[in-house]
């Protein structure tokens, strides 16, 4: 048993702690308010974001960052003191509110690369402030709590008897030190797949999720200066991993039935902006919402599971990997950030063929630097919006959305296309539509669509006969939501999209073109959106139940896998006529496209959709799509999309299927290896082919 001595002791120290703690408490006031604001608008962000607060790991690196960052207050005097930690709160508020308000827009957090696009914002700042919602602002707490606080400690004299006694210099020491030991410790925690994931930066969902808002910024920062610095980095390691990978890599076409159908036809390409493939044969209250899309899916190539594979370049992205074959930037975009590179395009194979090749966009000609990147790519002219006449006046019926609308836009380019056409060479271009982009809020000039559904509703009174009373009654539904005004763009661009299929047909153009229509991304409308159209009851005014057999249930997966697009090939003698239901990726168009027109490919990362190579898709983010699976990378978990099972081996091999050409997409963009390694790799591909002899 202890003595009593002891036990007076050991009662001794702990009050001397208390004692010391209250102390701290009552003379770091400042420093702790700081911190706690930080903390919470972190943990607000997630919350609102991801949706996911419970891993502790994160609440542990913004802790070490703020501890770290906010060690350099105490170099100041304490009436100083304010001042910067005023702002390194307005810094997190800040990152917090614009990360919360890009999650909303983009589904993903903001890169540091990307500051170089704000120039953008402009042209589409109506896209963003639509989205703007009170809850965003929460954020602002944080530095009107700092100035109520400093408030009162200036009433109370604070800082003038903490300023007495406090070594500033000693307290900065204990904090970095204590901030630092944590991170080396946290780091020692770690195992070698989340280092890689921080480091790679495929998944910023991931990233925030595990490491927080403030950890991820500061590696994002170091990642985004990849542009300059990494070219000095790493290139030995990049370049053997290059040459390894495409000295195995067969990507000799494959013969099948489609094999130079289209050999020295014309090709126009059709960038449809935000048109999602459950807008085929959708429709609300009667009216078909794409007919002229309908008709073409059934009536040429349609590919029911096409996915474009973007990250935090959208439209950019999605010309990219069609174009090349390769997948986007995981750090800033290719068009920006890596548009000085050598790259193999499908607008340079078409050139070698001896087309003439262009782009059509009615937009400025360097938004996403196109004008620069296009050059890059092979195009060899791009008509931009100096081209056309474009209305001043924004209430001029054609002008929609970002610009001049579709069918002001399509009457416009077809005498081009006409003189093309009547010219000795075939041509190859891309032609980017512009109406149908978020916010979706010209509505007034998208047609006389009502989508008010009127119905009979139960009075809850009866006749003379005892029969029940009803009443006619009109509701809004989709009026005035963000979905029906999305229906409503659609729904004009594809009649934009009808239109000039007439002008191309009376110009005599379709006889020897093929259309080739994708959709470029999702809408990102949201879940709230697509319950909306899908499970909403317009007697009730409510959503659905969930045991109501009609209702379609909107879970993470069911979400991710209705993002998909429409791809349709299309000839106007019909013969393509067939629908694909096999997974295909947008890096798996420049491939089917070699084999269709008779050009061959070396560094393409996807396949030809009628090869036997197995179907996969792989997203920047790290998940993984096939005919059997999707893999979901954050959460590290999968669903079965068919009755086939599977074991874990399926698994890590389609992981390591999509690492390794992560790796090496990656490596070819930021090294520019194409350029420089294309020597030293027909050297392998030759000492191989000499030792197998």
């Amino acid at each position: 048993m202890d003595s009593p001595f002891k036990i007076g002791k050991i009662k001794d120290k702990f009050l001397k702690f208390i004692r010391k703690f209250k102390k701290y408490l009552c003379t770091n006031i400042l420093f702790l308010t700081y911190v706690c604001v930080s903390m919470i608008i972190a943990i607000l962000l997630r919350y609102f974001t991801i949706e996911d607060i419970s891993d502790i790991k994160a609440f542990l690196c913004d802790g070490v960052i703020v501890l770290l960052l906010g060690s350099f207050g105490y170099l100041f005097k304490a009436k100083n003191q304010f001042k910067y930690f005023f702002s390194l709160t307005v810094f997190y508020t800040f990152l917090c509110v614009i990360n919360h308000i890009y999650y909303t827009f983009y589904m993903s957090f903001v890169s540091v690369s990307l500051l170089g696009t704000l120039k953008m914002l402009g042209d589409v700042g109506d896209s963003v402030t639509t989205k703007l919602e009170l809850i965003y602002f929460i954020y602002l707490l944080a530095p009107i709590i700092m100035i109520i606080v400093n408030h009162i400690l200036r009433r109370k004299k604070y800082y003038y008897e903490v300023g007495k006694y406090e070594r500033g210099k000693k307290i900065f020491f204990k904090i970095l030190g204590t901030g630092f030991i944590a991170l080396i410790l946290f780091f020692c925690t770690l195992e070698s797949s989340e280092v890689s994931r921080l480091v790679k930066q495929w998944n910023r969902d991931y990233n925030v999720q595990r490491f927080g808002i403030y950890l991820y910024t500061f590696n994002d920062l170091v990642q985004s200066i990849q542009p300059a610095i990494s070219p000095m980095f790493g290139y030995d390691k990049s370049a053997k991993a290059f040459r390894d990978f495409y000295s195995t890599q067969d990507n000799t076409r494959e013969k099948n039935k489609y094999t130079n159908i289209f050999k020295g036809k014309n090709v126009i390409f059709i960038h449809a902006e935000s048109i999602q493939n459950f807008l085929i044969d959708l429709e609300v209250n009667g009216i078909t919402i794409t007919p002229n899309l309908n008709k073409l899916a059934h009536s040429g190539m349609y590919f029911t599971s096409f996915y474009p594979q973007i990250s935090v370049g959208t439209s950019s992205d999605t010309e990219f990997t069609l174009s090349t074959g390769l997948l986007p930037s995981s750090s800033g975009t290719a068009f920006i950030n890596y548009y000085k590179r050598t790259y193999e395009s499908i607008q340079n194979k078409f050139n070698d063929l001896g087309y003439y090749t262009f782009s059509m966009h009615a937009n400025k000609k360097n938004f996403w630097n196109r004008d620069l990147m296009y050059k890059t790519l092979g195009y060899q002219d791009f008509y931009s919006m100096d081209y056309y006449d474009i209305p001043s006046d924004k209430n001029d019926p054609d002008y929609i959305g970002l610009g001049l609308s579709d069918k002001s836009f399509f009457r416009q380019i077809t005498p081009y296309l006409k003189e093309f056409n009547e010219s000795d060479k075939p041509f190859m271009g891309t032609v980017i539509t512009l109406s149908n982009h978020s916010p979706f809020n010209d509505t007034t000039k998208y047609g006389d669509i009502d989508f008010s559904v009127t119905y009979n509703r139960d009075t809850g009174k009866y006749d003379e006969n005892g029969n029940v009373i009803t009443e006619e009654v009109t509701v809004p539904y989709l009026e005035d939501t963000e979905m029906g005004n999305y229906l409503k763009s659609a729904h004009y661009a594809d009649e934009a999209l009808g239109e000039f299929f007439t002008e191309l047909d009376n110009a005599g153009i379709l006889d020897d073109t093929v259309i080739i229509l994708y959709g470029d991304h999702e809408s990102k409308l949201g879940k709230k959106n697509l319950n909306l159209l899908y499970n909403y009851d317009v007697t009730t005014g409510e959503l659905k139940d969930k045991e109501d057999p009609t209702y379609v249930e909107f879970d993470y997966y069911k979400y991710e896998l209705i993002k998909n697009t429409p791809l349709i090939i299309w000839t106007k003698d019909g013969s393509m006529q067939s629908e694909i239901s096999d997974v295909m990726g947008m890096w798996d168009v420049m491939p089917t496209v070699a084999n269709m027109f008779g050009f061959d490919y070396k560094y393409a990362l996807g396949h030809d959709i009628f090869s036997n190579n197995e179907k996969i898709v792989v997203f920047p983010n790290g998940n993984i799509l096939t005919n059997k699976v999707y893999y979901n990378n954050l959460k590290e978990e999968y669903i079965l999309l068919t009755n086939e099972p599977i074991d874990t081996t399926y698994i890590d091999r389609i992981k390591e299927y999509a690492n390794t050409r992560l790796e090496v997409s990656k490596s070819i963009i930021v090294h520019d290896l194409i350029e420089k390694e294309e020597d030293n790799l027909e050297r392998v591909i030759l000492d191989e082919k000499n030792k197998k002899e």
